[in-house]
């Protein structure tokens, strides 16, 4: 079986996977027969180095099968100017073994190892060109699988005392992104709080939870900057990925909730949920949830992992759908009001909420293609030293986001939004002041 097929998939997966946080990783490869695995990818600006440690190797191939040639099997760094010239070399040549290439920067192979039972090795290599580069670990012996613990650790040089960062190029920038942002958030919530505060008297309780999501964000950004910090610093996150992790699933979750409750008029325009609302509800949370938990396994492990090309598919199937299920629920809630409104003498008076109905839609499209559809391009076609553009842009827009949504939806007496169901409400607490005056008597 050729490596050229193996090859381009994992050039594929190079194209959507953006660069790594270049943290110290322990990576645990047991039993695999891949021809090439794609361990970590990063940018070096100036000055760089990559160590590579492994320990604990074992190979193994079919009995009738010679002893493996060890000098077939290493690891080795590839920039993403020298990949296509690789790539041609494959296609000219199927058995062509990567490791024999001269486009590559040659770390080590087996035969390092030897001679037996010496089962692991370590090597430093300085990286002084500026690119964008991917770790590669190559299996050139056909059905040979192999076993092995790899740490990979990743950093520049920052002074000559010796201090390192581990964030690389394009992302060295994001715990200071991250703490502006946790700050704008912070100040968001304590105007909003405020607000809420001085309109006690008409606050509801969609207003509780959009304060609550403010406040999760916020903890969010928080987390995420002393995660990217402590990553920066030490090359571990310490703890800190876990309580983003955590945090960031709250915070998903909670927008899509108020998402739905809001562009369906909880609390505003009708006081309890339709079946079609608590439907979409069902079918919009446990999606979240499953497009989080797909996440967090893609951030936490990475392509070298057999099954990470499949949880990115089912991260970007959960997502979408989601997305694609609140895009249709908003239309055909708009268009069942205009059609209703042509029989119903009581659903004209309702047509006063089509406007903001329609903003707010314009608005949630408008958000949720710009995070799921432009920030991918924009990783994708960004220069490794400017990845950290990406990150900023989906932060800007989020918050920018928040800001409309906020502003349309605020508690206010005169809100043209809330206006169109005071009569119903207004009936609806004498219908039930006069119940409970019968029940008296």
């Amino acid at each position: 079986m050729t490596i050229l097929p193996f090859f381009a998939a994992v050039v594929v997966v190079q194209l959507f996977s953006s660069l790594t946080v270049a943290e110290i990783k322990s990576l645990t490869i047991s039993n695999d027969s891949r021809p090439i695995i794609l361990l970590e990818k990063f940018g070096i600006i100036e000055i760089g180095h990559v160590t590579v440690s492994v320990s604990s190797v074992s190979v193994s191939s079919p009995s009738s099968s010679p002893v493996p040639d060890s000098s077939k099997l290493g690891f080795f760094v590839l920039s993403e100017e020298s990949l296509p010239e690789v790539l041609l070399e494959l296609q000219k040549n199927f058995s062509f073994c990567v490791l024999d290439s001269h486009y590559i920067l040659y770390f080590f192979t087996f035969i390092d190892l030897s001679p037996p039972p010496r089962s692991q090795f370590n090597r430093s290599y300085p990286i002084t060109s500026p690119n964008d580069y991917s770790l590669f670990f190559a299996n050139c012996v056909p059905e040979t699988r192999v076993s092995m613990n790899v740490r990979a650790e990743i950093y520049h040089n920052l002074d000559p005392d010796g201090s390192r960062d581990y964030l690389l190029a394009g992302s060295t920038q994001l715990p200071g992104l991250y703490l502006v942002f946790s700050l704008c958030y912070l100040s968001f919530l304590c105007f909003w709080f405020c607000f809420c505060w001085n309109n006690m008297q008409i606050v509801k309780r969609i207003h509780l939870l959009m304060t609550v999501l403010l406040l999760v964000k916020s903890l969010t950004l928080i987390c995420a900057a002393m995660y990217k910090h402590y990553v920066k610093v030490t090359g571990t996150a310490h703890g800190w990925n876990i309580v983003f992790y955590i945090f960031h699933f709250i915070s998903v979750v909670l927008l899509f909730m108020v998402i739905v409750l809001v562009g369906n008029g909880w609390c505003f325009l009708k006081p309890k949920l339709h079946g079609k609302e608590k439907k979409l509800l069902m079918i919009v949370v446990p999606l979240q949830v499953l497009a989080n938990i797909a996440s967090i396994v893609i951030g936490e492990t990475g392509p070298y992992t057999q099954d990470w090309v499949i949880w990115n598919q089912i991260f970007l199937l959960a997502d979408v759908t989601s997305c694609c299920a609140i895009v249709f629920a908003m239309v055909w809630s708009m268009c069942c009001l205009r059609e209703t409104s042509k029989t119903d003498g009581k659903a004209v008076k309702n047509l006063a909420k089509l406007p903001v109905f329609r903003n707010f839609n314009v608005l949630v499209i408008g958000y949720l293609f710009f995070t799921r559809i432009v920030v991918v391009v924009m990783k994708m076609e960004a220069d490794f030293r400017y990845q950290w553009v990406s990150n900023a842009s989906e932060e800007i827009a989020t918050l920018a986001f928040y800001s409309l949504m906020f502003y349309i939806f605020r508690p206010m007496e005169k809100n043209e939004y809330f206006d169109v169901d005071d009569e119903e409400e207004t009936a609806e607490l004498s219908s039930r002041n006069k119940s409970l005056g019968s029940e008296t008597i």
